[in-house]
């Protein structure tokens, strides 16, 4: 099983950080040691101070591909959920300075949340697909699929040029504006159109 995860993928999240637009996507990979098991708490790792959450939509691959060109999302995905890609920025940062890839900052173990999937449906593709993320009982982060700088079938075109995708795959589509830090004992949900998918606590 592979975890895809693009980043900088909405305008406004990318400028909140003071990153530059990309024109095309940002690829990058967690293992799978990082998906954290639903149910499970989530535990600060001690090697930050910055620990910041990253509300996204998140699609299930269903069928294989390689170079897939203008592809028909529901090819080669059947479900679609929210996740929490947390990021360690403080480490994030000290990595982009000195130009060093980012797997300390966002693979490391349970940086990964996943949501209970929901089927995904021609219907919901032909919609903006809203999501929101709620910390301590306040939304902190709301987007929809049509904010995204790279759209759906952009992303599987992109990553299937480099890599092969197969079923059980997770491709993580970027955040939005509004990304934060986590501290001990918050409590995140997140929200796919209105309905509950995930709860988690951060051990305090």
């Amino acid at each position: 099983m592979s975890i895809f995860c693009i980043g900088r993928n909405y305008v406004e999240h990318a400028k909140e950080l003071g990153n530059e637009v990309p024109t095309s996507p940002v690829i990058f990979m967690k293992p799978t040691g990082a998906l954290l098991p639903q149910g499970s708490e989530f535990e600060i790792p001690a090697f930050t101070q910055d620990l910041h959450f990253e509300g996204e939509l998140v699609l299930r691959v269903s069928k294989f591909g390689k170079n897939i060109k203008a592809a028909d999302v529901l090819s080669y995905c059947d479900a679609i959920t929210v996740g929490i890609d947390f990021t360690a920025r403080d480490v994030q940062n000290g990595l982009k300075q000195k130009g060093l890839p980012w797997e300390k900052a966002k693979a490391f173990d349970g940086s990964a949340v996943l949501g209970t999937w929901q089927l995904l449906t021609e219907k919901m593709l032909q919609a903006p697909i809203h999501f929101e993320l709620h910390k301590n009982g306040q939304a902190v982060q709301k987007g929809d699929s049509s904010l995204m700088i790279f759209t759906m079938p952009v992303i599987l075109e992109s990553i299937t040029e480099y890599f092969s995708i197969h079923p059980g795959d997770m491709i993580y589509t970027g955040t939005p504006v509004g990304v934060g830090p986590t501290a001990k004992g918050d409590h995140f949900e997140g929200f796919l159109e209105g309905t509950s998918v995930f709860t988690l606590k951060v051990k305090p």
